[in-house]
């Protein structure tokens, strides 16, 4: 009985020091924070003139993080009619434009060329909003060149 309550307290006296252990090396490591749920961003960009030309289309998810100065995003940019190329700009807080880092390109089925941008952003303060706003242009009638933006609805930081 002796021998079993020896190895009980070493068992005991283990456990604890490996506790202690691992509670003083814990606070020790950094804090991640963690990203919230994909959103679905969808924005079909179409001419003005009365034919609805489909000029372009931006499509992918936006996730914020929750220490509130980094959102990810995942978006394809799909040029239809447009000319020259489209492209689109990010708009954080209603008022900071970003121009998005494109990451490659792939094909979609519709769309002359799909621009690929796969990123997460560090903004360096806190992010309450994104808009997506996409620009394309066209001819027409002739040789009349239009131009247009069309914005996504604002997505908001869940976090703050």
């Amino acid at each position: 009985m002796a021998v079993r309550s020896k190895v009980r307290r070493l068992t005991t006296s283990t456990a604890i020091a490996v506790c202690a252990l691992a509670t003083a090396i814990l606070p020790l490591t950094p804090a991640h924070a963690a990203y919230g749920p994909d959103n679905p961003v969808y924005v079909q960009l179409v001419s003005n003139d009365g034919n609805a030309t489909q000029l372009a289309r931006l499509d992918g998810t936006l996730a914020f993080d929750s220490g509130n100065t980094k959102y990810r995003y995942s978006l394809r940019l799909c040029w239809q009619h447009a000319y020259p190329a489209p492209s689109f700009t990010i708009v954080v807080n209603g008022t900071s434009t970003v121009w998005p880092v494109q990451t490659g390109t792939t094909s979609v089925a519709g769309c002359s060329q799909t621009f690929v941008y796969n990123t997460e952003a560090n903004f360096g303060s806190t992010v309450r909003n994104i808009r997506f706003d996409v620009t394309g242009g066209w001819f027409y009638p002739g040789n009349n060149y239009q131009m247009r933006t069309k914005s996504s609805g604002t997505y908001d930081n869940p976090y703050n």
